[in-house]
C-alpha cells in the first residue's frame, strides 16, 4: 500500500496522489520489484533538518531523505521530501516545480528499488533512470513550463 502525508505543509494542487501511487507502483514493476508498503511524507525544510540531525546524524537541509525497509524484491520504505527545498532546487535549475517534485518522488523511489548515487557512474545512471520516467510520467507542458 501507497500512502501519502503532508507533515506542516500543503501538497502541491498539481498532485493527484493516485497518480503517484500507480507511478510507483509501475516503477517498481518496470524495475522487477514489486511494490510493498511505501509512504511519500511531504514536509518542510525545518522538520526534513531535524530528521537529517537526528537520523543520520547531517547537519544540513537536503530535499529528500529514504528510509529502506525492502525485502527480497519487495520495495518498502518511508520517502521524506522537503517542499520547500523543491522549490528552491526547481528555480536554481531552471526547470518547474511539478518537473522538479516528480525527479524527487521518483529519485527516492529508485533509491529503494536498489540505485545509489554516490559515485559519478552512480550519480549518472540514477538521472538517467529519473530522467526515463519523467519522459513516461510529466507532460512535456509541464517540462517546458
Amino acid at each position: 500500500m501507497t500512502s501519502v502525508v503532508n507533515l506542516g505543509t500543503n501538497l502541491p494542487n498539481f498532485l493527484k496522489k493516485n497518480d503517484l501511487k500507480r507511478f510507483a507502483k509501475e516503477i517498481c514493476l518496470n524495475e522487477g520489484k514489486r511494490l510493498g508498503d511505501l509512504s511519500y511524507v511531504f514536509t518542510n525544510d525545518d522538520y526534513l533538518l531535524e530528521v537529517n540531525q537526528q537520523f543520520l546524524q547531517h547537519d544540513y537541509y537536503t530535499d529528500v531523505i529514504t528510509f529502506d525497509y525492502s525485502i527480497e524484491g519487495v520495495v518498502s520504505g518511508d520517502v521524506m521530501i522537503s517542499l520547500d527545498r523543491v522549490m528552491d532546487n526547481a528555480q536554481a535549475l531552471n526547470v518547474s516545480f511539478e518537473q522538479e517534485f516528480f525527479r524527487v518522488c521518483f529519485h527516492g523511489l529508485l533509491h529503494l528499488c536498489g540505485y545509489k548515487d554516490k559515485s559519478p557512474a552512480e550519480g549518472l545512471l540514477m538521472r538517467s533512470k529519473e530522467n526515463q520516467y519523467l519522459a513516461l510520467y510529466v507532460s512535456r507542458e509541464t517540462k517546458n513550463a
